[in-house]
């Protein structure tokens, strides 16, 4: 067996079992946790899951050398890389919260409900966030702002939520994907060593054709569909939106507040918070009624209005109205909703850090190298690749940075250009990693939207046929883009210079 020597400690590299048995145990007990605990699953059972076999890949490391203080740093520095989502969590839990309380949420619903038709509600639905998400570069911000009120009209319509979120999922993915403010579609060309501008362009041949065929099911799924919504419902509906919240054009405001600063590349967390806040301001202005009517202690008009914003930041809005479909509907946020989603994330991070940490996950990817024999075979393995380490690591960056660093030089001794590379990881990295539940993308968006990923993964139909599409391209050599000689060249005598 292989040794290496790090920090006066003999390390044994590990075996492909040692790889693979943490895994296989992982998928095991992820089985179970669907088959007893069902749409719960993800509410503690996924979560014990993870960590039983962070643990296992624990062990193992401690067999093949490493010490225990080395991977408790690399647990530390997998959970840090996730510290910008989790504040982002905790800012979107109370955007949530206050755009519900300012009549936000329900007056997109409102208008939603009078504009869209039942039969192009869902192509409609990824329309719009893909425009936004191209706007904006976030999926996330779609997600937790158009997302939110999308999935509030579908309620009101009746129409399916799995579909509703694949639609939505899948239009914001697709604009996050090519838009050059996205710090994916900028993290990709970084790490396989080009331009963003020549990234994009050289992922419009895959990602283009997958938008197309999602927006043609999304069109007959919707034809296909028969609402059972009449039109008396709808407008009890309105009327009960009407009755419960202030209802005007310029409830808006936060949100085109929000969107403004995230064209501005403001970063998510301030974005969303400032959002938060805008909502919170505009509650107090707008919504005196609902706020009044929110809290039975004897307390001050001004004392009021502070405690029931306050609370629903933390806590989230909580209607009791004689309406249950209102209820239902405009109920929720606050940051406390999203920590079983941090909990998942935290979990799942563990487990990568630990697997990426002992040198098992670049056990399996070097064992993938090995039968990549043409180059179709290695943009394919690529993609496979980063989908694999969505899986395993739980993170789209990780599932970009990773196989991009250990797959470069293989592209430059092919003559491969490397937007060849940057496109194999967002095709098979960027946008897979809401498929998986236990994802940061996957938790994130079952928090949002409130449905479970093994629900709508089969609906995001841009998200699977994306890697589907690079796959196939590559089998065939379809626009795969050869090193010019030049660049060559210069590849070369930058590698030959001495310093």
């Amino acid at each position: 067996m292989p040794k290496t020597i790090k920090n006066n400690t003999i390390k044994k590299n590990p075996s492909m079992l040692d790889a693979l048995f943490p895994l296989v145990v992982l998928l095991i007990l992820l089985f179970f946790a669907v088959y007893l605990f069902g749409d719960d699953s993800s509410s503690g059972p996924n979560q014990i899951a993870l960590m039983i076999c962070a643990g296992i890949a624990c062990i193992i490391g401690l067999k093949n050398g490493y010490q225990g203080k080395e991977i408790e740093k690399g647990i530390v520095k997998g959970i840090s890389l996730t510290l910008g989502a989790i504040l982002i969590l905790l800012a979107v839990g109370s955007l949530i919260g206050t755009w519900l309380l300012a009549g936000t949420v329900p007056t997109m619903i409102y208008f939603g409900l009078q504009i869209l038709q039942p039969e192009y509600f869902y192509v409609s639905c990824c329309i719009i966030c893909a425009l936004v998400a191209l706007c904006i570069g976030s999926s996330w911000t779609v997600a937790a702002t158009i997302g939110v009120a999308l999935m509030g009209i579908a309620t009101g319509l009746n129409a399916s939520g799995p579909i509703t979120a694949g639609a939505i999922i899948s239009g914001a993915y697709f604009g996050d994907k090519l838009s050059p403010l996205s710090d994916t579609t900028n993290l990709a060309p970084a790490v396989a060593g080009t331009d963003v501008f020549t990234h994009i362009k050289h992922m419009v041949w895959s990602t283009v054709p997958s938008f197309i065929i999602a927006i043609i099911i999304f069109f007959f799924l919707g034809l296909n569909t028969q609402s059972t919504v009449s039109l008396s419902e709808i407008d009890l509906l309105l009327s009960s939106l009407e009755q419960e919240f202030f209802i005007a054009w310029y409830l808006l405001l936060p949100l085109l507040v929000t969107l403004m600063l995230a064209m501005k590349k403001v970063p998510a967390f301030p974005a969303i918070g400032i959002g938060a806040i805008f909502g919170a301001v505009w509650a107090v202005l707008f919504q005196q009624e609902l706020i009044l009517g929110y809290t039975t202690n004897d307390l001050s008009l001004f004392n009021t209005n502070i405690k029931v914003v306050w609370q629903v930041m933390f806590e989230g809005v909580a209607l009791n109205t004689s309406n249950p479909l209102i209820n239902d509907l405009l109920s929720g946020g606050g940051m406390g909703s999203m920590l079983n989603t941090i909990w998942l994330i935290i979990t799942a991070m563990t487990f990568g850090s630990i697997m990426e940490k002992v040198g098992l996950l670049q056990r399996v990817v070097e064992s993938l190298l090995k039968l990549s024999t043409s180059i179709g075979s290695l943009i394919s393995t690529t993609i496979v690749t980063a989908f694999g380490t969505n899986c395993i690591a739980a993170d789209q960056y990780i599932a970009i940075v990773m196989p991009g660093r250990m797959f470069k030089e293989e592209y430059e001794k092919r003559s491969l250009a490397p937007e060849n590379l940057s496109r194999a990881l967002e095709d098979g990295g960027t946008v897979t990693s809401v498929l998986i539940p236990w994802n940061t993308c996957g938790a994130y968006m079952q928090s949002v939207l409130l449905i479970n990923p093994l629900e709508y993964a089969v609906f995001c139909f841009f998200n699977w046929l994306t890697p589907i599409i690079g796959i196939m391209f590559a089998l065939v050599g379809f626009k795969i883009k050869p090193l010019l000689k030049r660049e060559t060249k210069l590849k070369n005598l930058h590698t030959n210079v001495v310093v």
